[in-house]
């Protein structure tokens, strides 16, 4: 029998051409795949941190295992691994947020009347008016130790003298953790959950040092070296300056008046309070010159030594003790793990690749400290950087036009330009998550910039420095006193700069998802390097339109009961029950843009609410509500509200915030939508939930109910 000889069929052109578009578009990006690794660790940790409900213990492995048996199983065809190595990088991101809740301690169970707390003091931290002391190990009323931290604010004329390591003993009132302030609003509990702190305190007189201690731990070691310090500083400055000195070398902000932090937000420098990349710049930059100049002028070393590695390492060495006794907060973490990288990158003799150390930053921070995706430093943080790096590769040739032959005037013309484009590039990648959490943008930050800066680089860092250097002689006034000079000169380009009309300007609240669009598109944008990243302002365009999407609450009703608030064509119009929480009504003017809040004008009688004229009505009631309020669209109450109608009725009264938080409510010609915190949020580990243990005091409803003003 023969056999027919098998003829191969050939493919046709048109089945071709993909794989060879997507064959070039991959070489084109080559080394740009390993950039998006981080970003979806990152977006796997902020799926964890929304979800409504805590996962099972076994999702997160389950999900890494499937991840990595994916990723073994497609390795030859390169599209399949790519999607395999990001399903892998999202699942760490996944796992890294479920085994941060694993390690965090339980909540307490926060008493409702005063106690008396003896602890060992961990922090001592100065207030504009005042100190704030944060505990551990604290024994309430004689009882057990608790695992959660609490930071309690003394009373403004206590003089005991405090220091960590102490033991402290003090009569305060103890309060949860505050919950948003509406819903959707930022998340307050989950960040003292994975913070560790368990309450926040108001002493009720004044503390006792029971015994003074020594610092046992290294933490704690750098901690009393920060008291110390600040001590040193506030004993030669005083006032604002001192408070912001004290925040450039140790990295205590809490002592800063809110108006001068308001300032400082106003005018776009607030990074400057943040200690961050340029601070870690400036340090490096100091040490790594002198220590190279030094060198030099010792013959034999200049000769036979590697003085530029020495410099670099040396450096190093001082910006790892600048991030420490900063407190290591997240920008200064990510800046630290760059230098390291660029340390590496001299030593070796090559360029360190900038992006690539981001990426590395990241991946470090989301294995380590998940929950800080969520926060508005670690967003604005790696915005920025990703702006510079991306921002100068492309203007670098343009720079060195600009520069010239290096004489005079064009290195000042090019420098000029350069804190021009490096304030402009960091300030628009960072204003979407500046109005995201803010509700504002500043308009002359460039203009700001381009004083402050130069002066921190010139004139505060280094003579803070060389005030450090002398703090073990004794003779630090010499490096504070020129410091104070530029941090005056700095508050005042700060205060003058935000005192310009329409220096912040109120922007639409951007939701959640829009933020989300808005970050995949600044990353798509950033890390590709084909025409394809424009496909990523297109996205950011979209997220940047996302508020036209969504409107805002017309009605809100505050966690504590203590505030209502109605927002309408005209402004913004709360009523109080005695003194509201500042917190919670800046956080409404900023969901709402207004700028002032008025009063509602409701009294004893029964109030109509409506936002718009063809809306229904929201009816306002104290005691028992009138019959008529089985037609209103939704029943408002500072007290129990019982309703005999036939048809059940949105209720929000006392009991309804106390079991679900703030309210949301969206009037509509056809009724109400009733928006509850704990339906925004679901029900997570770091939310407490309401039980007997923790009821309201008896009475509290009705004296809160007598507190509201009469009918004007």
């Amino acid at each position: 029998m023969q056999q027919r000889a098998a003829t191969a069929i050939p493919r046709p052109a048109w089945a071709e051409a993909p794989r060879e578009r997507l064959a070039a578009w991959a070489e084109a990006e080559r080394g740009r795949f390993f950039l998006w690794l981080p970003v979806l660790m990152t977006a796997g940790a902020v799926v964890f941190f929304s979800l409504h409900a805590d996962p099972p213990p076994w999702l997160a492995p389950s999900l890494l295992a499937a991840a990595l048996a994916a990723l073994a199983g497609g390795w030859r065809w390169f599209p399949r691994r790519a999607a395999a190595a990001g399903a892998v990088a999202a699942a760490l991101g996944f796992a890294a947020g479920q085994l941060a809740t694993w390690r965090a301690p339980p909540l307490m169970e926060v008493p409702t009347r005063a106690v008396v707390a003896e602890a060992t003091v961990r922090a001592v931290e100065p207030l504009p008016e005042g100190r704030r002391v944060t505990l551990e190990a604290a024994r309430l009323d004689g009882g057990a130790p608790i695992s959660r931290l609490l930071r309690i604010r003394l009373r403004a004329t206590d003089a005991t003298p405090v220091a960590t390591g102490d033991a402290l003993r003090v009569r305060a009132l103890l309060m949860r953790p505050a919950p948003p302030a509406y819903p959707g609003a930022w998340d307050l509990q989950r960040d003292a959950f994975y913070q560790g702190i368990g309450a926040y305190g108001t002493a009720l007189g004044a503390s006792a040092r029971l015994a003074e201690g020594a610092p046992s731990w290294p933490a704690d070691l750098l901690q009393r070296t920060r008291e110390t310090i600040a001590a040193r500083i506030g004993a030669v400055l005083h006032g604002s300056t001192a408070a912001i000195a004290t925040t450039f070398l140790t990295g205590t902000t809490s002592a800063i008046p809110e108006a001068d932090r308001r300032a400082f937000r106003d005018s776009g420098l607030a990074h400057l309070l943040a200690i961050a990349g340029l601070h870690i710049g400036i340090v490096m930059g100091l040490v790594f010159g002198g220590t190279r100049l030094a060198l030099a002028v010792w013959e034999w070393a200049a000769l036979y030594w590697p003085t530029k590695q020495i410099a670099a390492l040396a450096a190093l060495l001082a910006a790892s003790g600048y991030m420490l006794l900063t407190g290591a907060h997240v920008p200064v973490q990510r800046s630290f793990a760059m230098a390291c990288l660029f340390t590496l990158g001299v030593l070796a003799g090559r360029r360190a690749l900038s992006l690539r150390g981001l990426a590395l930053a990241m991946a470090a921070l989301v294995l380590l400290e998940p929950h800080l995706v969520m926060s508005v430093s670690f967003q604005m943080s790696f915005s920025a950087v990703l702006a510079l790096i991306v921002g100068y590769e492309a203007l670098r040739p343009w720079l060195l036009r600009l520069r010239g032959e290096g004489r005079w005037r064009g290195r000042l013309a090019s420098h000029v330009v350069a804190l021009a484009v490096t304030a402009a590039l960091a300030g628009t990648f960072s204003a979407p998550f500046a109005a995201y959490h803010f509700g504002q943008v500043q308009v002359y930050n460039v203009l700001a910039n381009m004083v402050a800066v130069p002066l921190t680089a010139l004139l505060v860092m280094p003579a803070g420095l060389l005030s450090l250097v002398l703090m073990p002689l004794g003779a630090e006034a010499v490096g504070l006193v020129p410091m104070g000079w530029g941090v005056d000169a700095v508050l005042w380009v700060a205060r003058f700069v935000s005192s310009w009309p329409a220096a912040t300007i109120m922007v639409p609240h951007l939701p959640a998802w829009g933020l989300a669009v808005v970050s995949l598109g600044l990353a798509w944008a950033g890390l590709w390097r084909t025409r394809l990243r424009l496909a990523g302002w297109a996205l950011v365009g979209i997220g940047l339109a996302s508020p036209a999407c969504e409107r805002p609450p017309d009605l809100l009703m505050s966690a504590d009961g203590r505030m209502v608030g109605l927002r309408d064509a005209e402004g913004m119009y709360v009523q109080t029950a005695g003194s509201a929480a500042r917190f919670t009504l800046d956080a409404w003017r900023v969901l709402w843009r207004a700028q002032l809040a008025q009063p509602l004008g409701c009294g004893r009688a029964p109030c109509e609410l409506r936002a718009r004229p063809d809306d229904k009505v929201a009816l306002l009631v104290r005691g028992d509500p009138p019959d008529s309020a089985c037609t209103a669209a939704v029943v408002m109450s500072l007290e129990p509200v019982h309703l005999p109608c036939a048809v059940p009725l949105p209720v929000v009264d006392r009991f309804s915030v106390w079991r679900d938080g703030a309210q949301a409510i969206w009037l509509s010609p056809d009724g109400a939508r009733v928006l509850s915190d704990r339906a925004e949020r679901g029900e997570r580990i770091w939310m407490p939930r309401p039980t007997p243990r923790n009821r309201l005091p008896p009475g509290l409803v009705p004296a809160l109910a007598e507190e509201l003003p009469a009918e004007p």
